[in-house]
């Protein structure tokens, strides 16, 4: 059994957390807040704002054999990461942090160029670009720590976050990566440093460069968090923590104090954008609590997730949706579902590595809902040669979550009551005890999910939601 360090907190930044200097320097004051509270702060940062895109964008532009717009755009991420650099340390203090960021700007043109005169851009070449944006954001970040008097390591992720050669969504050794924790980052929290990591990229048992899948960061701190078996994981976004349903959508949405890791899991899967679903896994296996808050408002409690969330009086927790979905309806015209014509069916999304969010059959036919992309044609024209088939994009997933759904007697009636004048057309419940979930028209998704919250968060449970921010907010 590995030894626990309840006063570890491993801190992941996202990328408005290190957008600019300013951004920088308010995370800064937040990890020496908690080193001042007596805590050993590790800190997993993403890349500044924007600079994943840019880097995928400069990728793209060089497999077209377009060096001119690549070498452009990493020029102009260049030039943003030195001003950031300058205005963190000084002019006078930049020397050795400007050194080490023209080495890294020079090592990813020359990929670039390299791309361009292959005109080819694999999955391997394309982790390797997007790596800078980490590699670079979590040396600004270790510098300016130290330049703020704060003892810190850069520690490169890669010697820790060891992967299988999935590249692109490449899968974590946990094992592996908790004995390379103990050798790398132990020794630095046991001799008062501050280690930073890049979030988001691994490397193989070979070392080759690895990347996790977007919103991997997260995963980068969950991996380090259990591996360290940390007393906290602490998820620092531009938001106040999770809430009950989009506040761009609902202005009166709640913030959730605290839900039990399935309903966080649930909510990320169907739409959720404050984390990423994978994250909940290495912690939820060594019940390390998570926290969601805000690097713009760090007063603020934030959200806590935890294995058992305690009792909630309203019925649900959070609404979310998850739009650009198409519908399959595949009807058995020949096999008239016949034994082993499931799997006939489930094979061929398969082959195609196609995840399906919700099915209902019946007698002769199923319909399911999948992610619209390129390949449901492809898909559709696979099943056609055992059934009837036609397909229906541009569709969402109104997803409710809760603790004990099919425990409560009229839910359902409640929540479509409340959508009563919106057409829903599949309706999924009872395959999970936390979650309820529809499927309506992408269009109708604000007006749903308004007149679902108007419903059932009338009276929200005070122990559970920030009522009395809701409260400050109408005076």
């Amino acid at each position: 059994m590995s030894t626990p360090h309840p006063n570890i907190v491993v801190m992941k930044f996202g990328g408005t957390s290190v957008e600019d200097a300013t951004a920088i320097q308010r995370t800064l004051s937040i990890v020496k807040t908690r080193r001042d509270q007596g805590l050993q702060p590790v800190v997993v940062v993403s890349a500044m704002a924007k600079v994943t895109d840019t880097l995928l964008a400069a990728a793209a532009a060089a497999s077209h054999n377009d060096s001119e717009k690549a070498l452009s755009l990493s020029f102009d991420l260049r030039r943003r990461h030195l001003d950031a650099a300058e205005e963190l340390v000084g002019r006078r203090a930049i020397g050795a942090l400007a050194h080490e960021l023209h080495q890294k700007f020079d090592a990813l043109d020359d990929l670039l160029r390299g791309v361009s005169a292959v005109g080819e851009l694999t999955p391997r070449t394309n982790d390797l670009v997007v790596s800078f944006g980490e590699r670079l954001s979590s040396i600004l970040v270790a510098h300016a720590f130290e330049h703020r008097g704060l003892s810190a390591a850069h520690v490169d992720a890669r010697t820790c976050i060891v992967t299988d050669s999935h590249f692109g969504k490449a899968a974590p050794q946990e094992a592996i990566i908790e004995a390379r924790l103990s050798e790398h980052v132990l020794p630095l929290v046991a001799a008062g440093a501050i280690p930073v990591l890049g979030g988001f990229i691994g490397a193989n048992a070979e070392g080759i460069t690895t990347t996790l899948g977007r919103g991997g960061s997260d995963y980068t701190a969950a991996l380090v968090g259990g591996g360290l078996h940390a007393g906290a994981i602490e998820i620092w976004t531009d938001v106040n923590g999770i809430m009950t349903s989009d506040p761009r959508v609902v202005p009166e949405a709640l913030r959730v104090r605290t839900i039990s890791f399935e309903e966080a899991a649930e909510l990320a899967y169907f739409g959720a954008k404050v984390l990423h679903p994978a994250t909940i896994l290495p912690a939820v296996q060594k019940n390390i609590p998570v926290w969601v808050l805000n690097s713009r408002n760090a007063a603020n409690e934030g959200t806590r997730i935890t294995a058992i969330a305690p009792h909630c009086k309203s019925p649900f927790k959070s609404i979310a949706a998850k739009k650009r979905l198409t519908i399959i309806d595949i009807v058995a015209s020949r096999m008239l579902m016949s034994h082993g014509y499931l799997k006939s069916v489930f094979e061929i999304f398969d082959r195609y590595k196609c995840p399906i969010d919700m099915v209902s059959t019946s007698e002769v036919s199923i319909s399911v809902t999948v992610d619209s992309n390129e390949q449901v044609p492809a898909i559709c024209a696979e099943l056609s040669k055992i059934a009837d088939v036609k397909f229906e994009g541009r569709k969402a997933l109104i997803c409710l979550v809760g603790e004990d759904i099919r425990g409560q007697n009229g839910i359902s009636g409640r929540v479509f009551s409340a959508v009563s004048h919106i057409n829903v057309r599949m309706i999924s419940q009872g395959a999970s005890e936390i979650n309820m979930s529809f499927m309506i028209e992408e269009d109708d998704v604000d007006e749903a999910i308004r007149s679902l919250h108007r419903a059932f968060f009338q009276s929200p449970d005070e122990s559970v939601f920030d009522v009395a921010a809701l409260a400050e907010v109408a005076h």
